[in-house]
């Protein structure tokens, strides 16, 4: 952990376009009268991209952090040559968040999560003493685990216990992180419930999701990566979304570096995609629709129990909030595709083919809406696509690392009382 110049920002409502000082650990406007996300008005409008051995501090200059931890990487950048050929693309840049050193990517926890974690961690007062509350599907957790075990911050998570055989390290976990699940058949939204719970005592202090500057800023790296290595804007940008937090986060991005000025002016037309048949975003945006359609607890459970990329199963995700996924897509000409898990494993076998690594099954989805498109006719081969790989190298990690599994300290079923939760995790941390 060393100290760093504080990155000098403002914060601003989206909705009403008031900006205001950030006080501390702000996650939303207390004078707005409607729900908003807000964004990070940076003093430096010009980014200069720092020596890659600061790794995801590079992009400092548009991180909303006042210290920088060791450890991290930034996401990495090349220009595909073989998936390239075999879509007939002449611009197709990859940027890959996962373990691929022949590329120079070396996240631990292999996941674009981690890009989160480190800037989180980074906006943190160092000498806080209350207990941060992430809720995860899995790899944000696992990414919050690694980076508040190494630096002695006091964590709860809260994961669905059929999730947490995702949270392994390449090390044993710090005693500070403490693990807890919501039982087996629930899901992503169980275990934000948890959270919920969680922070109703003063022990404890929410991460805050999408509506967390530094959340959205660590992801929004992965297209400064593509940006500043391309040398201009993409003219595509294809993500798998469960909450849609990095495709938000990559259309902010977009808008700072046209006020940049030297990477061009154009919006970059997201293309989304999500795992059928937990299709919520979809639906919604395909009717047209800034209102998320109704989806029932159990139809939504069900669904999140067929699709392989369960780390898309998000039923509450920022989607019609101001600033959000629909307001991104709408300024970006955008669209949300609906991918097969056929769709998605043939992908995958793809792209370990072509590019030589293994892919998650949230960034095969993505390529599977590459894929899609490019049968479709709906991408210009000329133009600059930008494919964002958030996870890779998973396996051949597992084979070459021993790894160590945070058990959870409680298992809670679905719905618990809030006096069970809050009396069985403020006994963990005392």
């Amino acid at each position: 952990m060393t100290k760093f110049s504080i990155t000098k920002y403002k914060l601003q409502d989206i909705a009403s376009k008031r900006e205001f000082e950030d006080t501390g650990w702000l996650l939303d406007d207390t004078q707005s009268s409607a729900p908003s996300l807000i964004r990070a008005i940076y003093e430096t409008k010009q980014l200069e991209v720092k020596s890659d051995d600061m790794g995801i501090y590079k992009f400092a200059d548009w991180l909303p952090i006042s210290r920088t931890l060791e450890g991290s990487c930034a996401p990495v950048t090349y220009k595909s040559e073989k998936l390239a050929e075999e879509l007939g693309l002449e611009n197709l840049y990859i940027t890959i968040s996962g373990y691929f050193p022949e590329r120079g990517a070396n996240f631990q926890t292999c996941s674009f999560k981690e890009t989160e974690a480190y800037s989180v961690c980074g906006r943190m007062e160092a000498d806080s003493d209350k207990v941060l509350v992430v809720a995860s599907a899995g790899n944000t957790a696992r990414a919050f685990a690694r980076v508040c075990g190494q630096n002695n911050i006091k964590l709860l998570l809260c994961v669905p216990e059929d999730n947490i055989d995702q949270i392994w390290s390449n090390e044993p976990i710090g005693s500070c992180v403490k693990l807890i699940a919501s039982a087996s058949g629930s899901d992503y939204f169980d275990a934000i419930h948890m959270g919920n719970i969680a922070v109703e005592s003063p022990m404890f202090y929410a991460e805050g999701g999408a509506k967390n500057i530094a959340r959205r800023d660590g992801m929004a790296t992965t297209y400064l990566s593509a940006a500043t290595f391309i040398g201009e804007l993409p003219d595509y940008y294809f993500q798998a979304i469960g909450s849609g937090t990095g495709a938000v986060a990559a259309w902010e991005a977009n808008i700072r570096l046209i006020e940049d000025g030297r990477f061009g002016d154009k919006k970059t037309k997201l293309i989304l995609s999500q795992n059928t048949p937990f299709l919520p975003m979809h639906d919604a945006w395909k009717a047209g629709s800034r209102a998320m359609l109704p989806f029932g607890d159990n139809e939504a459970r069900e669904a999140a129990e067929i699709i392989d990329a369960k780390v898309l199963s998000n039923r509450k995700p920022p989607y019609s909030i101001a600033g959000g996924v629909f307001d991104a897509l709408k300024d970006s000409n955008g669209d949300i595709l609906a991918i097969t898990n056929e769709e998605s494993k043939a992908a995958a076998d793809l792209f370990l083919k072509l590019e030589g690594v293994d892919i998650y099954p949230a960034a095969a989805v993505a390529l599977a809406s590459l894929i899609a498109s490019v049968k479709q006719g709906n991408i210009d081969s000329k133009k600059i696509v930008m494919l964002n790989i958030t996870g890779a190298g998973a396996e051949r990690y597992r084979d070459s690392h021993e790894l160590h599994y945070l058990k959870p300290s409680a298992v809670f079923p679905i719905n618990p009382s809030s006096e069970d939760v809050i009396t069985t995790i403020e006994r963990l941390f005392r």
